[in-house]
Order: structure tokens, then C-alpha cells, then sequence
């Protein structure tokens, strides 16, 4: 319960207490969490306390406000650590999800000027452009399209990359290829027609547009991708020290 003489604000003890709520599972992610003249009234404080307290629960991700229908729990958010490199299945694992993966497309290509310049290679050399749809637990949460450039590349056509497959894995045990540094450029827009189908989103939902180009233990690039992360399940974590 709330306790008015103790230091920390009563909307703050009534955010943890809701908090608490919802990790044990009292109000699971979709369902409709008590109206504020509900809270208000249960706890014997005001309506303002109380939506203090709900806008730090939506500001932390833990809930949303539905417009003219309440306050309503959500799915908990993705936190992306870019502090090391690290494969999407390698992630998922780390966080006790499933990571499962749809091939769109796995092709030899010729690279366009524009993609070759990111491979620091000519123009129209062939690549392997592989496309997943990134899941956890069933879910879709990402769209990755990687152009892939290292001497054997044709040979990652005759590969499975469906299910929980860990290219970067793949790339170190067969071709001896060791991602060893990144380069990544970030920012949000709102989805494609394509993106909503396959992340199964609303129209002109938010998504985060990653650019990465990943060097090898040569200082070789031989990986450039581009991903469409949902918006509404993905955060992304930045350390920055002097």
C-alpha cells in the first residue's frame, strides 16, 4: 500500500505498485488496466497522482493510453545493446526468447553502385543478397536484407538460413569470416506497405531504419545490411563515457 509519510513521491509508490502488477502477471500484455477514477478511488488519492503515475508507466514501455478507451498493458520492449556486436539469434537467445527466421529472398545479385560502394567493391560484382523476417516467440520483429561480399560467398546459397540459424556463426565456422567491428546509422519512419504486411503492423506505424556495415578480423568489409525494426517492441541502448 502507500505509505504518504515515506520519502518517495506517492505517484512513484503507485507506479511500482502497478509495475509489480503486471510482472507477475496479474494484468497480462492487451488486457485494460483500472480507469484513473478507479485507481483513484482504491488508493484514496487524487486523479492527477494517478495519471502521473500511468504517464511513467507509459513512458517506461509498460503501458499504453488508447484513446476515448483507457490505459492498457503492452508487450515489454526489445532493449538493443549497441555496446557489442552481436547477431540478432545470439540476442534473442541472451533474452530468453525463441529466434526463428522466413527467408524472402536468398539470390546471387549484381551489386549496384550504391551497394557496392558500401562493400568497397565494383560495381555489378555479384553478391549474395539474403532478406529474413526476423521472429521471437512467433512474433515478427524485424525485416533484415544483407549484401554479403568474401571469397566463397556463392557457396551460402546452397545454405538453409530458416529457422534459428546464426549467419554470423555460419560465416565464422565455414568461411572463416569473424565479424569483428560495426558501423551503424539509425532513424525512425513510418513503415511501407510491405513492412506492415510482413511485421503485421498498423499503417504508417513507426519502424527503426538500421544501416550496419560490419568489417572482418582483416578489417574487410564484407557485410552491408538494412533493417526495418518494429517500433513498438524495439529499444535501442547506447553507453557513452569520457
Amino acid at each position: 500500500m502507500l505509505d504518504r509519510q515515506h520519502p518517495l513521491p506517492v505517484y512513484y509508490q503507485l507506479k511500482e505498485i502497478l509495475r509489480e502488477k503486471i510482472a507477475q502477471g496479474i494484468w497480462i500484455p492487451g488486457e485494460q488496466i483500472p480507469s484513473e477514477r478507479e485507481l483513484s478511488e482504491e488508493y484514496q488519492i487524487s486523479r492527477a497522482t494517478v495519471r502521473q503515475a500511468l504517464n511513467g508507466l507509459i513512458e517506461d514501455g509498460c503501458v499504453e493510453r488508447r484513446q476515448g478507451l483507457g490505459t492498457y498493458v503492452i508487450e515489454p520492449k526489445i532493449v538493443q545493446y549497441l555496446t557489442r556486436l552481436t547477431g540478432y539469434t545470439e540476442d534473442m537467445r541472451q533474452r530468453g526468447l525463441r529466434p526463428n527466421s522466413q527467408v524472402l529472398r536468398l539470390e546471387l545479385a549484381d551489386a549496384p553502385r550504391s551497394i557496392a560502394k558500401q562493400l568497397e567493391i565494383e560495381p555489378e560484382t555479384p553478391v549474395v543478397l539474403l532478406e529474413r523476417l526476423r521472429l521471437a516467440e512467433g512474433i515478427p520483429m524485424a525485416i533484415e536484407t544483407c549484401y554479403l561480399n568474401f571469397e566463397g560467398v556463392e557457396h551460402l546459397l546452397k545454405l538453409d538460413f530458416a529457422g534459428s540459424v546464426s549467419l554470423y556463426k555460419v560465416l565464422g565456422q565455414r568461411f572463416d569470416v569473424i565479424p569483428m567491428r560495426t558501423e551503424q546509422r539509425m532513424e525512425a519512419a513510418p513503415c511501407s506497405p510491405r513492412e506492415q504486411e510482413l511485421l503485421q503492423i498498423g499503417a504508417g506505424s513507426p519502424v527503426l531504419k538500421n544501416v550496419r556495415v560490419t568489417y572482418d578480423q582483416h578489417n574487410r568489409v564484407f557485410e552491408y545490411a538494412l533493417s526495418a525494426y518494429r517500433g513498438d517492441r524495439y529499444v535501442f541502448y547506447v553507453e557513452l563515457t569520457v
